[in-house]
C-alpha cells in the first residue's frame, strides 16, 4: 500500500473487501513486538515512512531492548521488501494480508484543500512533530483508499489526537489478556465436616471432577465445611487437593523469624518453599508482604543445609528493560541501589544489626560439610570485621550491616535487567520486583534466562503502572500469569490484605 509519485499510481497489492481493514502502525507497536507485522491476519498493513525514520534513530542503541527490536524490525522489512518495486507496490504476507510503506503525497505537495488536511491543520497544525506526521499519513490512507483505516498505537495521547481529527485509533491488542472481572485471591470449595476431617488427617482429598472443573493446576483454594471450619489447600490436578507444606516460620541465620500473617501469605509461602514450582507470579498492592516474604523464604533456602540454591538474585526495572545505567557514578550495586532500596529495607528487617544465635540449628545433627557451611554463614553474619584479610575498612567508617556482608559474599547479588540477555542463571533464587512495568517480550527475555535448579518469582501490582506502553491487561506480569496458568511448574498468588500498618492499608485502599 505504498504510494508512487504520480497521481495515477496504483496499489497493486491492496485488498479491498467488506471484511478487510487497513491498519496503520505507529513506531511503538513495532518496538513493542517486532513480530506484530504477522499478527493482523488477512488485513492490509501500512507503515508510514516516518516510522522508518524513528526506527533509524533508535537502532543505534546497542545495549537496549528498544535498539535490538528496531534492528529486528529492519531485518524483517528488508526480507519482506527486498527491492524498490516491493516498497512501492506492497507485498503479500504469509498471513494473507498485505504490507506497504506509505509516503504521504499530501505533505509532499503541501496540499491543504482536502477535508482530511483541513481537519488536521485545524487541530494539529505543527507537522514538525513525528506523531502528527504519522497521524497525517493515516488520514491520507483513510481518504485515498476504500478499506476502513485504523491507526494502531500504544501511545494513549496519539490515540486521542487521532480521534480528534476523525481517525479511528486503537491499542495493539494481540498480547492483551482477555478482559475479565476482578480476579478473586482464592476459590472456596465446600466440603462436609467429615470430608474436612479426613483431609486434615490424610493431608489430601479428592473433591471430585465436578468441583475441580473450574480449578487450574496449582491453584490455591480454601476448603470450608457447613460448620464454617476452614482449611487451606492447593489443587494438584485430577480432582486432588493437598495440604500446604509450610513451616511455622522462616528465617536466615542470625535473623528474626517471619511468619505468614494471613491466609494469602500462607499460599505465597507454600509456593516459595516448593521445589516443584519454579515460576511464581504474585499480584499485590503496597504493604501486602510481597517483598519481605519472598526475600525471607529465599534466604531460608539459601542458608539451610539442603544447599538448594547457591544464592539470591534481585532485580527490578529501572524505567523499562534495557534502559542504560550509564552516566551514574559508582559500581553496579551503587547505581541500582535507589531502585532496590525496598530490598535493602527488607534485609534490614530480616537480619538486624545485632544478630542472635540461631535456635533452629541447636538440636539438629548435620553432616560436617553442612555444619561448616552453616558455621561460616553464622560467622559472616555476626562478625563486625571483614571476612577476608584482603578486605579492610577505613578508620571511623560506619559498621558493616549484616545484609551488606551477604552482598559482598555473593550470596545476594544485584542483577541489572539491561545486561541479562545472553546469561544463564543456574541454581539461583531470582526475584523480579515491579514486573508489571515490563512488556510481555521483556518478561519472556528474563524467564528464558532461568536454568535448571533455579526459581523465579515475579511480583508487582498491576494497578500501579508507570510504563506508558503497557496497561493492566498487557503488562508482562499479567501476561505471564495468563499464559502460564495451569502449568505444573507455575503457581499464582494474589495478596489483598495489607500487613505493613493500619495507615498503609488505609492509604492503599482509599487514596
Amino acid at each position: 500500500m505504498a504510494h508512487l509519485s504520480g497521481p495515477s499510481a496504483q496499489i497493486s497489492q491492496l485488498k479491498v473487501s467488506t471484511k478487510v481493514k487497513t491498519f496503520v502502525l505507529d513506531t511503538n507497536v513495532l518496538l513493542h513486538d517486532p513480530q506484530s507485522i504477522f499478527k493482523f491476519e488477512d488485513n492490509n498493513l501500512a507503515i508510514p515512512v516516518e516510522v522508518l525514520e524513528e526506527l533509524d534513530a533508535i537502532k543505534g542503541e546497542q545495549s537496549t531492548e528498544r535498539g535490538r527490536n528496531a534492528r529486528r524490525v529492519h531485518r524483517i522489512l528488508q526480507e519482506l521488501l527486498p527491492d524498490s518495486r516491493a516498497m512501492l507496490e506492497g507485498v503479500r504476507l504469509p498471513t494473507g494480508g498485505t504490507l506497504s510503506v506509505i509516503i504521504n503525497r499530501y505533505l509532499l505537495e503541501n496540499r491543504q484543500d482536502t477535508p482530511a488536511m483541513l481537519r488536521l491543520r485545524a487541530v494539529l497544525p505543527d507537522l514538525s512533530k513525528k506523531d502528527n506526521r504519522i497521524i497525517a499519513c493515516a488520514l491520507f490512507v483513510q481518504e485515498q483508499y476504500p478499506p476502513p483505516t485504523i491507526l494502531v498505537t500504544k501511545d494513549v495521547n496519539v490515540q486521542l489526537k487521532a480521534r480528534a481529527v476523525g481517525l479511528e485509533s486503537e491499542d495493539y491488542l494481540n498480547d492483551k489478556v482477555p478482559a475479565a472481572e476482578d480476579e478473586q485471591s482464592y476459590t472456596e470449595v465446600p466440603l462436609t465436616v467429615y470430608e474436612l476431617q479426613r483431609f486434615c488427617s490424610e493431608g489430601e482429598f479428592d473433591i471430585g471432577a465436578e468441583a475441580a472443573r473450574s480449578l487450574y493446576l496449582n491453584e490455591y483454594v480454601l476448603l470450608r465445611s457447613e460448620q464454617d471450619k476452614t482449611m487451606p489447600a492447593r489443587y494438584c490436578g485430577d480432582g486432588l487437593v493437598r495440604r500446604l507444606k509450610i513451616p511455622e516460620y522462616v528465617k536466615a541465620p542470625g535473623g528474626i523469624p517471619i511468619r505468614a500473617r494471613n491466609l494469602e501469605q500462607q499460599f505465597f509461602m507454600d509456593a516459595l518453599l516448593d521445589d516443584s514450582v519454579t515460576l511464581i507470579t504474585c499480584f499485590g498492592k503496597a504493604g501486602t508482604g510481597k517483598t519481605l516474604l519472598s526475600t525471607a523464604c529465599a534466604l531460608q533456602q539459601i542458608c539451610d543445609e539442603s544447599g538448594r540454591y547457591d544464592g539470591l538474585s534481585i532485580s527490578r526495572p529501572v524505567i523499562a528493560l534495557g534502559k542504560d545505567l550509564g552516566f551514574l557514578p559508582g559500581s553496579l550495586e551503587e547505581k541500582m541501589k535507589p531502585w532496590l532500596q525496598p530490598y535493602h529495607d527488607a534485609l534490614e528487617v530480616l537480619i538486624p544489626s545485632k544478630p542472635q544465635k540461631d535456635p533452629q540449628f541447636a538440636a539438629k545433627k548435620v553432616s560436617s560439610k553442612k555444619a561448616r557451611k552453616r558455621d561460616s554463614l553464622m560467622a559472616m553474619m555476626s562478625s563486625p570485621q571483614p571476612t577476608h584479610a584482603s578486605q579492610s575498612f577505613p578508620l571511623g567508617a560506619p559498621p558493616v550491616k549484616p545484609y551488606e556482608r551477604l552482598l559482598r559474599s555473593g550470596l545476594v547479588e544485584i542483577e541489572a535487567l539491561a545486561f541479562i540477555r545472553g546469561r544463564s542463571i543456574a541454581r539461583r533464587f531470582f526475584i523480579l520486583d515491579e514486573a508489571q512495568q515490563l512488556t510481555p517480550h521483556e518478561v519472556k527475555t528474563v524467564i528464558t534466562r532461568i536454568s535448571e535448579g533455579s526459581k523465579i518469582v515475579l511480583i508487582g501490582d498491576p494497578a500501579q503502572i508507570d510504563n506508558p506502553y503497557v496497561d493492566a491487561r498487557s503488562n508482562g506480569l499479567v501476561y505471564a500469569h495468563n499464559r502460564m496458568k495451569g502449568q505444573s511448574l507455575h503457581a499464582h498468588v494474589k495478596l489483598t490484605k495489607g500487613e505493613r500498618s493500619k495507615l498503609a492499608e488505609l492509604a492503599a485502599d482509599l487514596l
